[in-house]
């Protein structure tokens, strides 16, 4: 135990330094008690890794976006310095983008029933039919039994790698859309008025807001194709604000 808590100390200490410097009685203690050990150990020398066979993990979500999603955290503080928190959850084919849950402790049980009352309501618009894999962080709020509520849906739960935000690249975009399209502009009053902000963003995110992955369309009605082209010199255009002005939709007038 003394060797695992002096291995995780060093652990650390690497973390926040780049590259200690070692003084002469640094090295001549190192090098005396390296002589004890066999001399397997002492050598330190590995073979090259074995070449993958398999696709890289760049090549995977773009391979297979049709059949996955991504889930993560979006924290939010309010007026009166108290921290929320949201669970959100995109469909990488689609983009489109849901709401599982908005709380001020993200425990593992909460993370759990927030899964599934997602998946047992009916009103959400999410298609889960052809999705086959779920990525998510290594978070403690994703514990074994939110991997299972997902399994029991048919998706394969992806573990990304430890500081690699990188690999939950389209779901952390969908957080930064989110911050400066609303939360960087507006004031949060409780947990109620962040979820109700967030619905009403994500409904207008799915169903008006356009996207270059998918030819400048809304998420939802992206498998109807692109819209017959319209001479607006015939037609007045409606202008519907959401979120009081801070978002506008556009429509032909009737």
């Amino acid at each position: 135990m003394e060797i695992l808590v002096l291995r995780h100390e060093v652990a650390v200490l690497r973390r926040q330094v780049g590259r200690p410097r070692l003084s002469w009685a640094d090295r001549a203690v190192l090098s005396a008690l390296a002589r004890g050990l066999p001399a397997v150990q002492r050598a330190h020398r590995h073979g090259p890794a074995p070449r993958r066979s398999g696709p890289t993990w760049k090549q995977f979500p773009t391979a297979r976006a049709e059949h996955i999603a991504a889930v993560g955290f979006l924290h939010v503080d309010t007026v009166n310095l108290t921290r929320l928190y949201a669970l959100i959850m995109l469909e990488h084919g689609s983009h489109r983008a849901h709401l599982l849950g908005v709380t001020t402790n993200p425990t593992g049980p909460w993370t759990n029933q927030a899964a599934r009352n997602f998946l047992m309501n009916g009103d959400t618009g999410a298609d889960l039919t052809g999705l086959k894999f779920l990525i998510r962080d290594r978070g403690g709020q994703f514990t074994d039994a939110f991997n299972v509520v997902f399994a029991a849906a048919g998706l394969c739960v992806i573990k990304s790698p430890q500081q690699a935000p990188k690999t939950n690249a389209h779901c952390e975009r969908l957080i930064g859309t989110l911050r400066r399209d609303l939360l960087d502009s507006m004031l949060i009053l409780d947990e109620h008025h962040l979820r109700r902000t967030l619905i009403r963003h994500l409904a207008h995110y799915n169903t008006a807001r356009p996207h270059r992955g998918i030819g400048q369309l809304p998420p939802s009605p992206a498998e109807t194709g692109p819209p017959s082209p319209i001479d607006l010199a015939d037609h007045g255009v409606h202008r519907k604000t959401i979120l009081g002005g801070l978002i506008n939709e556009y429509r032909i007038a009737s």
